[in-house]
């Protein structure tokens, strides 16, 4: 299964190693094929630069702990989500036929979509414990 994690996740698993979104993102890195878009890196390390300074240099150390494919995320309007932001990532998630996001963000949450499935960390631990 093809899964891209939303740039909150990343962030949430940099800032507590412990907590759900780090336990889901290493679980997703482990059995299924993760998915990062070239936007969702750009926006971890922007954010952890200006929010969270002291946390900068961990990023490179959580990508090097992943196994992940990259990929381009277009930049092109998007209708189907509110956020702007969000649209690249949506882009590349529907362009490069992931199945599922997990994402905190309610504008993700908030999705109607068949494909990709959108749920939060929580949600997708429940999934995995239900195989």
């Amino acid at each position: 299964m093809k899964i891209l994690v939303d740039t909150n996740i990343l962030i949430s698993a940099l800032l507590n190693p412990n907590g759900v979104p780090a336990q889901a993102l290493l679980l997703v890195a482990q059995n299924h094929e993760l998915i990062l878009s070239d936007y969702n890196i750009a926006e971890l390390r922007r954010v952890t630069s200006e929010k969270f300074p002291n946390k900068h240099a961990d990023v490179d150390v959580l990508l090097a702990k992943l196994t992940y494919e990259i990929v381009p995320a277009p930049l092109m309007p998007q209708k189907l989500i509110t956020d702007p932001k969000d649209a690249p990532i949506l882009n590349a998630a529907i362009i490069y036929e992931v199945d599922l996001i997990i994402s905190g963000d309610k504008h993700f949450r908030n999705l109607a979509l068949e494909r990709p499935k959108v749920v939060s960390a929580a949600e997708y631990l429940a999934l995995e414990a239900a195989e």
